[in-house]
């Protein structure tokens, strides 16, 4: 029973993330130099940035998954970390709960857990997630900010406010 339901959230997962790559507007549209101008005054910079959010808000998802990758990319001993700690973990999972019996002597789960995090903190704290976190947040929000207020409304929604 319990595999079943967990099955179908599995299935309602990937039609979840099947809708909204689905809903990614086409470069041509996301990329329109003639809609780009200079807000006027903060209440069309907010009503840009509200209106474009909802409907570009796929194409910055993806911007932000980018640039999440390249932040990895750039910061190779945190991507080492994560990728250590993931399958340290994954391994240790993998006993299901046994000892691991190696030529000098038996381990538990306990000490390789233990291991992994005296091995996986030191190592975490000098690859400086902190600050990645702090740039990822700040890029994003710079490039899809700016992409939202300076972007205009289509004419279509413009008549669509006035009626």
């Amino acid at each position: 029973m319990l595999a079943q339901i967990s099955n179908l959230q599995s299935q309602s997962d990937v039609v979840t993330l099947q809708s909204k790559l689905s809903s990614i507007r086409p470069p041509q549209e996301f990329f329109d130099v003639r809609r780009f101008s200079k807000p006027a005054n903060f209440s069309e910079i907010q009503q840009r940035v509200t209106y474009n959010l909802g409907y570009f808000q796929a194409n910055y998802a993806a911007i932000v998954a980018l640039l999440s990758v390249y932040s990895l990319l750039t910061n190779l001993l945190l991507l080492f970390v994560i990728i250590f700690t993931v399958f340290g973990v994954f391994g240790i999972n993998k006993l299901d709960g046994r000892d691991l019996e190696l030529p000098m002597g038996r381990l538990t789960t306990s000490q390789l857990y233990t291991g992994l995090l005296v091995v996986a903190i030191p190592l975490g704290f000098l690859a400086s997630p902190i600050s990645t976190m702090m740039w990822l947040i700040g890029a994003s929000s710079v490039t899809v900010l700016s992409h939202a207020s300076f972007i205009e409304k289509p004419i279509e929604t413009v008549f669509e406010e006035t009626v």
